[in-house]
Formats: structure tokens, C-alpha cells, sequence
């Protein structure tokens, strides 16, 4: 597992937004933007940003709409936050992690870097956990069999993040072959 986890983490390509067209990757970009712009005023970081979280979360094969509402909850977009416990930046990563499948000099505040192991983390929890998004999300916080934490996030993913192709097709975004990567029971859907 640990192999694995370091393989995810260490490649180097260029982030970029992977849409079938160069309309759908702008109108996602434009629509994503318009929402965070309260939090992240500044255009060019904003939307570096946004690149970066959709190439990081389709890589790991995960919604990139699931990775921002993660992210609003944890961190609510604060490059430098740090919890209690320890965790580092936008995607609250435990320093432990960068020892455990990384380098010890990974500087968790830098923006791939973090949203890289936040996003392989999660993915790495989905499997483990079959693809039960509720529970994967809990072990991610450390609150596994506490549902106020899952349910947050998938009320900020839904709520404001949720996005539908503009061009021609209402069907949601999601990475090709990885519709499954977040399901979610019926039982577990918030109401």
C-alpha cells in the first residue's frame, strides 16, 4: 500500500482541465470561479487554483466538485490553515502523511502539493472503504462512524459545487470510466 500511495504522489505533469472540448473546460472554469471568487478575490490565483483541483481530483479519479466541498469544510479555502491536530492547508493533510508515502521536506502548504495527497488520500480511502463515500470521508477526517462530518461535505458538494455541462448535455462532470469513485446508498443521501 504504502508503494502504491508514493507512485500516486510523485509524477510531475502539468495540471490542466481535461473536458472534451475547450468550451465545456471554460464554462466549468468560469462557473467554479464565479462561486469562490468571495473567498479567493484574486483572479489568476483563483483560478490556478481551480486547474489545479480539477487535475488532481480527476487523476485520483474523483469528482473535482466532491475535492471543493471537501475543502470548503476543512479548510474553507485557506491556503495556510492548520487545525488542531496538526493538518495542513486547503485539504487539512496530517503531516504524518508526507513521511508515510512522500519526502519529508513536501511543504504541505504549497497548492499541488497538498491538493495531490489530499486527493490520493481520499482516493485511497474510497478503496479501502469499497467505494462507501460516507465512510471514506470519515476515516479522511478521523471521525469514522460520526456522520455530521460526511454529511457536511456532501451538503457543500451538492449545494455549491454541483455543475451540469453547459454545452448541450445536463449530465453532471465526472471523470470518464469513474461514476462510481463517489457513490453514495440512498440512505445516505442528505435531505
Amino acid at each position: 500500500m504504502q508503494a502504491a500511495l508514493h507512485k500516486a504522489i510523485s509524477d510531475q505533469a502539468v495540471p490542466y482541465l481535461a473536458f472534451d472540448t475547450e468550451t465545456e473546460a471554460r464554462a466549468w472554469l468560469a462557473s467554479m470561479s464565479r462561486r469562490l471568487g468571495s473567498r479567493l478575490p484574486d483572479r489568476a490565483a483563483r483560478e490556478e487554483f481551480l486547474v489545479t483541483v480539477h487535475y488532481e481530483a480527476r487523476r485520483a479519479g474523483l469528482d473535482p466538485q466532491l475535492v471543493l466541498g471537501l475543502i470548503q469544510v476543512e479548510s474553507n479555502f485557506r491556503k495556510y490553515a492548520v487545525s488542531h491536530a496538526g493538518a495542513r492547508g486547503y485539504m487539512q493533510v496530517m503531516p504524518f502523511w508526507a513521511r508515510l508515502i512522500g519526502s519529508p521536506d513536501h511543504n504541505l502548504f504549497h497548492l499541488r502539493t497538498n491538493l495531490r495527497y489530499g486527493c490520493v488520500i481520499l482516493r485511497h480511502y474510497l478503496d479501502r472503504e469499497n467505494g462507501d463515500l460516507y465512510r471514506a470521508l470519515g476515516r479522511y477526517n478521523g471521525s469514522l462512524g460520526k456522520p455530521e462530518y460526511p454529511t457536511m461535505v456532501v451538503r457543500a458538494w451538492q449545494r455549491d459545487w454541483h455543475y451540469t455541462r453547459a454545452v448541450g448535455n445536463t449530465a453532471p462532470v465526472r471523470p470518464a470510466g469513474h461514476d462510481a469513485a463517489v457513490p453514495q446508498r440512498a440512505e445516505q443521501r442528505p435531505r
